[in-house]
């Protein structure tokens, strides 16, 4: 996955959303900074004090960037203004859309890690992304034996060594994407089910039996080098098209 390269579309155009669409955004942090006072401007009342009450600068700054370009985003689908959209929350605290006129069945999810912020956006079906800093971990097999089911560690102890921190990262950030599509935590655990952690990003299986397994389709993310990410959406019909976010 290091090194590869993909093109990011420069915004939306005349692309539509369809049902067998998922749109992906890519925002660089780092790029947003001279942009946050503008930003703000798009956040709701509630968004302005969650954010004057997070204690570091750093966290607060990511805060204001991520929800302010999420609004900025979703207005475009949804054709209001930023500020006017309205989130509800599911019982396990995934944000969803207040669901109205064209904001009618989008559904969206953002991860965020270093200096880049994913988000996915589709219509008529549940999708989750996970984006994670590939940096070196010394616990890594310990997190492994911890979280990740039977078969992905047996998986993961068949690479070779060198291979085996990059292969820890595609199946964590694949579960994670699986985890926040389904939104519900997987109260059960993370190794009721498991995932593939080749080149071929799948679910592989899951204590729910085969339908759930048929549920849900995979994809790599290549963002840049330094980072791994995996999206999963409901359905097995996906078009993924990729976006860079710039404010005009």
């Amino acid at each position: 996955m290091m090194g590869k390269s993909v093109v990011w579309n420069n915004g939306l155009g005349d692309e539509r959303i369809g049902d067998g669409h998922v749109h992906v955004w890519r925002v660089d942090l780092s790029a947003a900074d001279t942009r946050i006072p503008t930003l703000e401007s798009a956040l709701s009342l509630d968004e302005r004090a969650r954010a004057a009450r997070v204690p570091r600068s750093e966290n607060r700054r990511r805060f204001v960037v991520s929800r302010a370009v999420l609004r900025c985003l979703l207005s475009q689908y949804a054709e209001v203004a930023p500020e006017q959209l309205r989130f509800d929350y599911g019982p396990h605290g995934k944000p969803e859309l207040a669901s109205t006129g064209p904001a009618r069945g989008l559904s969206f999810n953002m991860s965020h890690s270093g200096d880049v912020i994913l988000y996915a956006v589709a219509r008529g079906r549940s999708v989750g992304i996970d984006v994670e800093y590939h940096r070196h971990r010394r616990n890594f097999m310990r997190i492994a034996e911890r979280f990740f089911s039977i078969e992905e560690c047996e998986a993961l102890h068949a690479f070779p060594e060198r291979d085996r921190l990059s292969a820890f990262y595609r199946c964590w950030t694949r579960k994670e994407a699986y985890v926040k599509a389904r939104g519900d935590g997987i109260a059960a655990g993370l190794d009721t089910f498991s995932v593939s952690m080749d080149e071929d990003p799948c679910l592989l299986r899951s204590d729910e039996g085969p339908a759930e397994v048929a549920r849900w389709s995979m994809a790599d993310i290549v963002v840049e080098n330094g980072y791994v990410s995996a999206l999963c959406a409901e359905g097995r019909e996906v078009i993924v098209s990729r976006f860079a976010w710039s404010e005009r």
